[in-house]
């Protein structure tokens, strides 16, 4: 792990220095983790792009090895800020649940540095998910905690976090999201599962104990501009996922002028996860599209 200490990010990067300056050339990658996860989510992606890409993975301010956010943070202005302290002129973003909102918003803030998206399982900032979901994502998983002590974490209010909290948490998000509503624990293997709960775990534990943060998203807001987007784009969708997860899959597909979509059988919210050769193939693949 290597920290950029004026931003506060951690980080890894692995692989040739090469930049996508020419035809032909092989662009920079920058891996973005989901809003459940931190950059450990990548490990497979990270180490078979790398043989042929310079590759960077990534905690946001706020998860993992990263500090904390502090009183504000903007993520796609810390991801271009990322690209400048490395000396990364141009990259391909491939990013998970929210880090793929934060890459269409770099993708439109900075057109120029971006070379492609590939979006997996992708949020979409500016995008409001549906009642339904909130519901069954307050039925199914605010439900783990008593609700006053919730309450007091949500709101900066508790003295301390009980870790059996944030693990109670973790365990119904990741049986949730990760493995998806309509499946159970037994479809993600013993591995999955324990590296979607411990990642997850710490990111509870972090939100609830550490100070409030307000994030700033690119204005006017993603959601109405993805005609703007004009680089190649994979939309990798997970098939057992949420359903208003997927429904966004369906808006960057058809968004996005001459998006690629890929449906993955079997796949909740972490495909990378899940299913690593799939996806790492899938990626290997796309990028070639993007010098």
């Amino acid at each position: 792990m290597t920290m950029i200490d004026s931003l506060g990010i951690a980080y890894d990067l692995a692989g040739p220095v090469v930049e996508a300056a020419g035809p032909g050339d092989r662009p920079a990658v920058v891996l973005l983790h989901a809003g459940v996860a931190d950059r450990r989510m990548w490990e497979h992606q990270f180490r078979a792009l790398s043989a042929g890409h310079r590759v960077i993975r990534y905690d946001r301010r706020g998860h993992g090895e990263s500090r904390d956010a502090g009183p504000r943070v903007c993520h796609h202005e810390d991801l271009l800020a990322v690209l400048d302290a490395l000396g990364v002129r141009r990259a391909a973003l491939v990013g998970s649940s929210m880090g793929g909102a934060y890459a269409v918003e770099a993708a439109l803030a900075a057109p120029d540095r971006v070379t492609g998206l590939a979006l997996i399982c992708s949020g979409l900032a500016g995008h409001h998910w549906p009642d339904d979901m909130l519901a069954q994502a307050r039925e199914r998983v605010h439900s783990s905690v008593p609700a006053d002590r919730l309450a007091r974490y949500r709101g900066g209010a508790a003295d301390s976090v009980d870790p059996a909290d944030a693990l109670a948490m973790a365990r119904a998000h990741t049986l949730w999201q990760v493995a998806g509503p309509d499946r159970g624990r037994a479809d993600l293997s013993e591995e999955v599962w324990e590296a979607a709960v411990e990642m997850c775990r710490l990111v509870f534990q972090r939100m609830w104990s550490g100070p409030p943060t307000t994030e700033r998203l690119l204005d006017p807001p993603a959601a109405g501009r993805l005609h703007e987007i004009a680089v190649p784009t994979l939309v990798v969708n997970g098939l057992a996922d949420v359903p208003g997860i997927q429904a966004v899959s369906g808006l960057l597909a058809e968004g996005v002028a001459g998006a690629r979509r890929l449906d993955l059988p079997d796949t909740g919210h972490l495909a990378p996860l899940e299913r690593p050769s799939e996806v790492t193939d899938a990626l290997t693949s796309f990028l070639k599209s993007t010098t």
